[in-house]
């Protein structure tokens, strides 16, 4: 039976590679793609998720939800990697939906329908989270689990030496999802940093005559040349597709209880997750957090999904 997911995310290259192999992966059933702010402004966002999906036209269409305005947002985007559209620069036209509904009523609807079914995949800032927790007390009850892209526990940051992008953008949304009496696994840096494509994988992408293949070939050579251009790297860092096969080849990824934190202010701290790691911790534990991954067989399931995703469309 396919785990129902919701993919929520702020696309992003590395987002919307997930869109290509989650869309047309058996063994998930993506129910909603929720837009978040991070990468891209909330109505670039919005338009970034509605593109994907059109341009893969997937067996089945998962609802959407809109990106709303992050309060204090701070003034950093990934517009640097990921171009100023958030995919590369490909300028692909939508025409805009009608009666949107914003991300966090999606989540709590689709929970409501299905509960103790669905896994929440956050590939971005956890703002959409956090409000649909407010918005429905219960809700954090009938989430199967939260699968978290971001954080880290001993590497330090990406966005600030202190700070993950992710909990960088929106670190009062994150401090609330980690205090939360919910399931959650962490996927953090010192996890996703392990695993690198080279340039060959462009090579291996399916043919521009599939609709992923059209996608991911106007997408992720602007990726390598980013890379190259703004961190000197030869290879590239899909974080969000390590996180996606955390939870379809679980058996990649080792765990450990942590008792985790968010500082949500400091000229030099904010953004930065925090975890008792003292001999006697006084925190009580509050998710699991990924310590150790399988890197090779990790990138091969990168690069089989991103070539079974083309013959699927």
């Amino acid at each position: 039976m396919a785990r129902k997911v919701i993919i929520d995310c702020d696309p992003g290259i590395d987002d919307a590679a997930v869109l290509c192999m989650s869309l047309f992966d058996p063994r998930v059933e993506v129910v909603a793609v929720t837009a978040v702010a991070g990468n891209v402004s909330p109505e670039q966002a919005g338009r970034n998720v509605q593109a994907i999906i059109d341009q893969l036209d997937p067996p089945r269409f998962p609802r959407v939800g809109a990106a709303t305005e992050v309060e204090e947002a701070p003034a950093v985007d990934g517009t640097t990697l990921h171009g100023r559209d958030g995919l590369g620069n490909a300028g692909f036209s939508v025409s805009q939906l009608h009666h949107q509904h914003p991300s966090d009523k999606i989540i709590c609807d689709e929970v409501r329908a299905a509960e103790d079914e669905v896994t929440i995949l956050c590939l971005g800032p956890l703002t959409n989270v956090a409000r649909a927790l407010k918005r429905d007390p219960e809700l954090g009850t009938l989430i199967s689990r939260i699968v978290i892209c971001g954080g880290s526990v001993s590497v330090g940051g990406n966005v600030t030496p202190a700070a993950e992008f992710n909990m960088y953008c929106d670190p009062v949304s994150a401090r609330s999802v980690f205090r939360s009496g919910t399931t959650k696994t962490l996927i953090p840096l010192d996890a996703t940093r392990e695993v690198a494509l080279n340039f060959d994988t462009i090579d291996e992408l399916p043919e521009e005559t599939t609709r992923a293949g059209a996608l991911l070939r106007k997408i992720l050579p602007f990726a390598f040349r980013a890379h190259h251009q703004t961190l000197g790297q030869e290879s590239i860092r899909l974080h969000a597709a390590v996180a996606y096969f955390s939870i379809v080849q679980p058996e990649l990824f080792q765990a450990e209880q942590m008792a985790g934190d968010v500082e949500i202010r400091g000229d030099l701290t904010k953004g930065a997750t925090v975890f008792d790691r003292r001999i006697k911790t006084l925190w009580m534990p509050n998710m699991d957090v990924v310590t150790e991954i399988d890197a090779v067989a990790v990138t091969d399931c990168i690069k089989r999904a991103l070539t079974d995703c083309g013959r699927r469309t």
